[in-house]
């Protein structure tokens, strides 16, 4: 039986091409747009183990807040 080889490593070069210019960019041009589209929350890992999916987080998040809109009319 023949051994697996090990995949090669890339070669990782600090260096910009030649065919790369960005004279005319502008840092951060569309970083503020992106971010108000954006809203991550990191879960713990035990709470995360019981809401596998962003759906069910959200269906679980909504149900929370109908149960404490109620309260505060009745």
């Amino acid at each position: 039986m023949k051994k697996a080889s090990k995949p090669k490593r890339a070669v990782v070069r600090d260096e910009m091409r030649a065919e790369y210019d960005f004279t005319g960019g502008v840092r951060g041009k569309y970083a503020a747009r992106f971010a108000e589209g954006t809203n991550l929350v990191l879960l713990a890992p035990d709470v995360a183990a019981v809401f596998p999916t962003s759906i069910a987080v959200n269906k679980a998040l909504r149900a929370v807040i109908r149960r404490k809109s109620k309260r505060r009319t009745a």
